[in-house]
This record gives C-alpha cells, structure tokens and sequence, in this order.
C-alpha cells in the first residue's frame, strides 16, 4: 500500500486500526467495571505505588530505541554545572585564572566560576548522579512521583476515582513521551512541589473547617513543597504565594478559626526558611552578595536586551510569504512594538495561549471548556484565578518556556478532572448521557497516548517520520547519534589528558555551543576552550603543559577533529 497524502504508510494504519480496537473494547469494558475500579481508586497506597511506577517502567521499556537523553540545550548543560558543584559539596567553584577562554551561555566566570541557575533542578541531578549512577534517574523518579502526588493531590478536593482518573492522566500526559522525562532542563520537580503545597492545602482546609488542629505532616509537606518550587522556580514562587494567600483567605473557615491557621502554619514556615537561607548562601558563594541572585549578576555583566522594537520588514507585507509573517506576527507579540503597552501585553497573552496545550491532551479541551460551567463553586473560582495569575506573571517575560509553569500543572488535571466530573452529571430529556461522554474523552486520551507509545515502542531503527512529523508535544530522543556525541566518542577513544580548541565560523549558530566544562575544570581529563587566536591560545597551552592539544570545527559537516602542534 503507498503511502497516504497525509504521510501514512501500513504500519502507520496498522497502528491507527490497533488503537480503534483497544478503544472499542475499552468503550464496553469500562462501564462493567466502573465501579470495581472505583473500589480500587480508594486504596490509596496500592494506587501510589503503582502511577509511581508505571511511567518510569514505560520509559525503560523505550530504551532500545530511545537511550538516555543526552543534553543539548545550554540550559541543561547548565543545570548539569550546578549538579556538579554540589556533588563537589560547595555551592560555587573559584573563578579560573585563564577564565576568558571558557566563557559560555548562563555560566558566571567573574566572581566565581557558577552557574546562573538555583539550586533546585541542580539539587534533583545531583541526587541521581550519586544515588543511580546518572543523573537521568532522578528525573525518572520525579516522573513517577509526581504522578503519584498527582493521585495524592486530587484526593483532597475529589472522590477517590476522579482522582485515580487524575493520576492516569498524569501518566499519559507527563510520562514516558513527555519533554520534561526526556531533558535536564527541568519542570517536574516544580510540578511535584505544586502537588505537595495544593494537596496539603486541602487537607489543612478540611482541618480547619471540623475546628481542629490538622496533622503536622500536612504543614511540613506544604513547607516542603513550596520550599522546593523555591528553590526551583523563584520568580514563579511570587505567583504561587498569591495564590496560597487567596486560598487562604477565600476558602478558609470563619474568623474565629484563625488561631488554629496560624498555629498550623507556623510548622510550614520551618522548610520555607531554611530554603530563603540556602538561597541567599548561594547569593553569597557565587556573587560575593547576599541580595545578589546569580541570574541578577549574569544581567549586569552580559547585558540583557534595553529595547523592546521590532525591526519592520525589508520588503511590503503583501509579498512576505505565510512564514515570515507568522514569524514577523510572533516577535511582534513577543517584544512589543514599543506604544500601546496594555494592548501589547493582552496580545502576547492571547498569542501564548497556544503554549497552554502543553498541559491538556486535545480530548481534554472539552473537559476544561466544561470546568468554566462550574465557577459557582468556590474551589472553581481559586482555581481559574490561580491559572489567570501565573498566566499574567509569566506574560511579563519577553518569551514563555513552559517549565515556567511547571508549579500549576496539576491544577490543569484538576481543571480536567472537574469539568469530566460535571460532563457526568448531563442528561438529554431525563437520559443520563454523561458518563458515556466522559468516557469517550478518556478513551481518546488512551488511544492517542497508545498509538504514539506503541510507535515509539516498535519503530526500530527506522522512524516512521510520516507520521512522527504530527506527534506534537512529545520529545524524546532517538537512537541516533548526534555531532556532538560523534566528538564525544572520538575523544574517549584518545588516551590521556586533552585540551580542545574549538574554532567557530563566521557563520557560526551562536546557540549551538561547544564549550562546556566540569566543575573542577584543571582536574577534568577533557578540557574545552575557546579559540581566541594563536598568542592568546599559547598561554593556555603554557598553563596545561601536559595535555594533548586538539582542535575542534564544530561548524563542518561532519564537525573535524584533529591534533596540532
């Protein structure tokens, strides 16, 4: 059979036949065991214990054709830099004498060789570094717990199979095919501290509202949870102080249960402080201030953009192609034009709106168009102005990354959870029609997560890439070998101490950057540096005697490497 217009070949038909028939027989089997599954939904260990496993068993499963992920972007590399330094126990390295060759993107060379970066994705890679060997499997963990906390959250505002159903969701969405399992860069350990600071808030509100004192683990998991979205995410910590205040205020009992609130909270504060304090050391050790945040320092020094214009086009609009204008529209929404500032600000809202489908499968735009028909509940109301606030805040930056958002992921579930609970309440002329609507929306959030799994699963080492140009947000890498890791073997295979020049092109990607270095940089057998012209480049070499000299054209197809004198 040829190939289709859309791209499909048999395999990919086959697939598309497999999934229709897994979600026939679901679409019969699930309402027979609606409610034994319902009975399971309230085994809450049982329950955890497996949604913490299941996405870190279904990204093992793809490891024949999808290794490790090795990082590529700056960010990650880093991350990995902070990692390394704390696993060095100590939050900042000296700064280097021959510093001006290992200058790269969000690494502090003067006052101390650190990363720009907090602590708190540096902290997660470091743990699994030292604890599996790699430190891929601390993110691995943070998958799976965070879709068990994501089970352990809903249960504090829904029934037990409306959160079982939460966590499943959690699974398919932000589990084996997801961009945070497959980087360093980070998101899921904001998103596990968002469930640890909203599922102790509902548990405290239940506390509060039976007029007794809640448990003091609630209050340490809710210090514990922000702490870490702290340490994470701290712009964002602002944003999700606003919305613990408004929880506070607007869903908490009666003043006369005040008293209990503060007495509560105070065990909270513990962790929160010891993060504050933490973060102002870091201040200290890498900007030599305690007020100082390094990204604060790295602005000063690098310089950040003083303009927010946009340079118009060279030719009329009526002869930019569909590309250039759509390209020309987005760095008009994104930087401004300069006038009309409140305008601008609504437009590049509106424009990023796009951006927020990382959080919801298609089948669930329903779910949370549906969530808006219950705002007259109270708990609906926090959690729409909740969403509206992070979405405003972020809206403050030039760019939106979505880890940016990583601490109200599980709100979107509870959106979507909502909403389907209130899909199962419709009737059409006195026929309850609701439940079979809420299961046509999981089964095709089953199907769709299925059909690229299953994919990726069986593709070999030949991806069906008529198909896989539609896969959307999913990221994972593939079995291929990038240029980066070609240099990387070719330089494991020389023996001894290296020094590596890398000479850029005139016509060099400034974002594909090669030189990337340890925490210790004297003691790494590999040393990266800049190639800043012969005299400079003989002092270096002066400075490492001993190491045998390479230089590297990452701008060559393939990138060279060869040995000079």
């Amino acid at each position: 059979m040829p190939d289709s217009a859309v791209g499909f070949g048999p395999t990919d038909w086959l697939e598309c036949l497999v999934a229709a028939l897994l979600m026939l027989s679901a679409a019969i089997w699930i309402p027979a065991w609606r409610e034994r599954l319902a009975q399971w939904a309230g085994r809450r260990r049982m329950m955890m214990a497996l949604l913490f496993f299941s996405p870190i068993v279904l990204r093992l499963l793809l490891l024949p054709h999808h290794p490790v992920p090795t990082p590529r972007i700056y960010d990650e590399f880093s991350h990995l830099l902070v990692a390394d330094t704390l696993r060095h126990l100590r939050l900042a390295n000296p700064a280097h004498p021959m510093s001006r060759f290992f200058e790269t993107f969000f690494v502090l060379q003067e006052p101390t060789y650190s990363s720009i970066y907090p602590l708190g994705q540096g902290l997660l890679l470091a743990l699994g570094k030292t604890f599996s060997g790699n430190a891929w499997g601390a993110v691995l963990a943070a998958d799976g717990l965070f879709a068990a906390l994501t089970y352990w959250m809903l249960l504090g505002y829904v029934e037990p199979r409306w959160a079982l159903t939460g966590g499943v969701l959690a699974v398919i969405q932000f589990g084996p095919l997801n961009l945070w399992t497959n980087c360093y860069w980070g998101g899921l350990l904001a998103a596990v501290a968002g469930c640890l600071v909203f599922g102790a808030l509902a548990r405290l509100r239940t506390a509060w509202i039976e007029g007794h004192r809640a448990r003091r683990s609630c209050n340490w998991l809710f210090g514990l949870g922000f702490a870490l979205h702290l340490l994470t995410r701290q712009f964002e910590s602002v944003l999700l102080a606003v919305s613990v205040l408004l929880f506070l205020t607007w869903l908490a009992p009666a003043h006369r249960q005040w008293r209990i609130v503060l007495a509560d909270m105070r065990y909270a504060v513990i962790p929160i402080c010891a993060a504050g304090l933490l973060i102002i050391c870091q201040n200290r050790q890498v900007t030599a201030r305690w007020t100082m945040l390094p990204e604060q320092l790295s602005q000063f020094q690098y310089g950040v953009p003083t303009t927010l214009t946009v340079e118009p086009p060279a030719v009329p609009h009526k002869q930019l192609t569909r590309e250039q204008e759509m390209e020309y529209r987005s760095q008009l929404l994104m930087h401004g034009s300069g006038t009309d500032t409140w305008r601008k600000f609504f437009e590049r809202l509106e424009y990023r709106v796009r951006d927020y489908r990382f959080f919801l499968t298609p089948p669930l735009y329903l779910a949370f168009a549906v969530f808006l028909f219950t705002l007259r509940q109270r708990i609906s109301q926090w959690l729409l102005f909740t969403l509206l606030v992070f979405g405003c805040g972020t809206n403050l930056f030039p760019y939106l990354l979505v880890h940016y958002l990583a601490g109200i992921t599980v709100l979107f579930i509870l959106a979507s959870v909502l909403g389907m609970r209130q899909m199962s309440r419709w009737r059409i002329n006195g026929i309850a029609v609701g439940w079979e609507t809420v299961h046509v929306v999981l089964l095709l959030c089953g199907a769709q997560f299925l059909l690229w799994y299953t994919l990726h699963l069986f593709e070999g080492s030949h991806p069906p890439l008529g198909l896989l140009q539609y896969e959307t947000w999913d990221f994972i890498d593939h079995a291929t070998v990038t240029p980066h890791e070609q240099i990387q073997q070719k330089l494991a295979a020389i023996p001894g101490p290296l020094l590596v020049f890398v000479h850029y092109s005139p016509r060099h990607i400034f974002q594909d950057e090669w030189v990337w270095n340890a925490a210790d940089i004297d003691e790494s057998r590999i040393v990266f540096a800049r190639d800043l012209g012969a005299e400079e480049d003989d002092q270096l070499k002066r400075y490492y005697p001993r190491r045998r000299v390479l230089w590297l054209e990452p701008d060559m197809n393939p990138p060279q490497l060869e040995e000079r004198p």
